[in-house]
């Protein structure tokens, strides 16, 4: 069964609410030109409402390492979603400074694997759609071959891009990610989330079973 990241978080009744059906991992976007962007001070307020067994994951981008490990710190976060162009040289610089977790997005554009890829020296990767416009959040499908042969390098691998409640299981079924992630498919308007489609998505993700789709 894999896990499900809710990312986009912007207030404790979102927050709440998804922790409290069902989600493994929650997303707070501290880029200032996204628009659910999230304050440091606000996110500190909600992680201590929240259980220890979720997730709690900041997501940065282009972000300078010092203003990472800040935030980081200040709002107790578990893992970092670096989710720009950081290289793997900054990458690796970040890992000898914290013991959270990495989580590095790759936007995925055309059918071909990103060559960094092959040097994975993360704790994790999370695949997104290509944008020119924007950094996730976009609800455009990726080609999901890509994804399954991506899974084969890394077992940590978040699946992202265009989730919803309807396409999640078929996504499951083709890639057997190690968790996926929804932001724009569980909204109602940017910033705040669709209760009902947080639920529906919840169930139809953990509905999958291993005996469903490993015998491939």
């Amino acid at each position: 069964m894999p896990k499900v990241k809710i990312c986009g978080i912007t207030n404790r009744e979102d927050a709440i609410f998804c922790s409290e059906h069902g989600a493994d991992a929650l997303g707070f976007n501290f880029f200032p030109g996204s628009p659910r962007y999230i304050l440091p001070a606000q996110v500190k307020e909600i992680i201590v409402e929240l259980p220890a067994s979720v997730l709690k994951v900041g997501v940065f981008v282009n972000e300078s390492i010092s203003r990472i490990l800040q935030i980081s710190e200040m709002c107790k976060l578990d893992a970092i979603q670096l989710h720009g162009d950081e290289d793997l040289n900054f990458v690796s610089s970040l890992k000898e400074k914290t013991s959270l977790q990495i989580i590095k997005v790759f936007r995925i554009n055309e059918n071909e694997i990103p060559e960094e890829i092959r040097d994975f020296n993360f704790d994790a990767i999370l695949l997104d759609s290509y944008s020119d416009m924007a950094f996730g959040g976009t609800g455009k499908i990726f080609n999901w071959d890509v994804a399954r042969k991506i899974r084969e390098i890394c077992s940590t691998l978040y699946l992202a891009g265009g989730l919803n409640a309807e396409n999640v299981r078929s996504a499951i079924r083709e890639v057997d990610p190690f968790a996926v992630d929804v932001c724009s498919g569980v909204e109602k308007e940017k910033g705040k989330k669709d209760f009902v489609k947080v639920q529906e998505f919840i169930k139809n993700a953990k509905g999958v079973f291993a005996n469903e789709f490993r015998a491939r």
